[in-house]
């Protein structure tokens, strides 16, 4: 019987990780993190090996198209052998419901995932997420930021910018705690983070960084499932251009500037 009084970690496989990489998408704005582990979890068929609960998450359940309801969670993934020749590596993959709701949540959780990171003997973990801009971008960039200056033209290789400035504002949540966390514990960690308007769910965006983490992870994946997504969207922001070009007042406003 598991009872949720504290942040408990289910464990139902375990593995033995060769070299492991670490990533981690958990909900934040435009869903960005989520969609691309989401869709690595489905494209590389990985397989559920913990879930983790905790009273830092929204008191809720899930409810299923059949009525049955699921427990808030997050979970992490296992992939062997994902990449080719000497890129060759495992992945953990760690997506979620949620993220936590209270301040002591966000360092306890993070310091759970990185405990998670040392135990499997981590490289790297990349965390992912958005960057809200407050307006529609045409061709979403991919930002990143590092906990190790020694890596960071390597990263830049991938395709991801850095504008100085532009993240004033400093990461929020697990994405941003990992990084600085995990730099304590002399781990190396990086996010990557994709250009929203901050309004909706974005897809275009979140292919943009499945691209720069494909190529950071050395592994080739179909993007069909987000590439349809993202046509859906665009649809949706096409009338919300129509709207402010006949200059009907919005009703959307993004949250935060940057929320992991």
């Amino acid at each position: 019987m598991i009872v949720v009084i504290e942040t408990t970690v289910v464990e139902y496989k375990e593995v033995a990780a060769e070299n492991p990489i670490m990533i981690v998408g958990l909900p934040g704005i435009g869903l960005i993190g989520k969609l691309v582990a989401d869709h690595l979890i489905i494209e590389l068929k990985a397989e559920k090996i913990m879930e983790i609960f905790s009273p830092h998450f929204p008191p809720q359940v899930n409810v299923s198209a059949d009525g049955t309801i699921r427990l808030v969670s997050n979970e992490l993934y296992y992939v062997p052998g994902a990449g080719e020749g000497e890129a060759r590596h495992d992945l953990l993959i760690l997506v979620g419901d949620h993220q936590s709701v209270t301040n002591d949540g966000h360092y306890e959780l993070a310091g759970i995932y990185l405990d998670l990171a040392e135990r499997f003997k981590a490289q790297r973990i990349y965390t992912l997420g958005g960057y809200g801009t407050g307006k529609l971008i045409e061709t979403p960039h991919v930002l990143y930021a590092v906990n190790k200056a020694s890596i960071l033209d390597e990263i830049k290789s991938y395709g991801a910018v850095f504008n100085e400035g532009e993240l004033s504002g400093g990461i929020i949540g697990a994405s941003g705690l990992i990084l600085g966390l995990g730099e304590l514990r002399g781990l190396e960690a990086v996010c990557f983070m994709g250009e929203t308007s901050g309004y909706l769910v974005d897809p275009k965006s979140a292919q943009a960084v499945l691209t720069v983490l494909c190529k950071a992870l050395g592994v080739t994946v179909d993007t069909k499932e987000l590439e349809a997504r993202a046509q859906e969207i665009e649809k949706i922001i096409t009338k919300i251009k129509e709207l402010e070009q006949a200059n009907v007042p919005k009703e959307f406003a993004p949250e935060e500037k940057y929320i992991g």
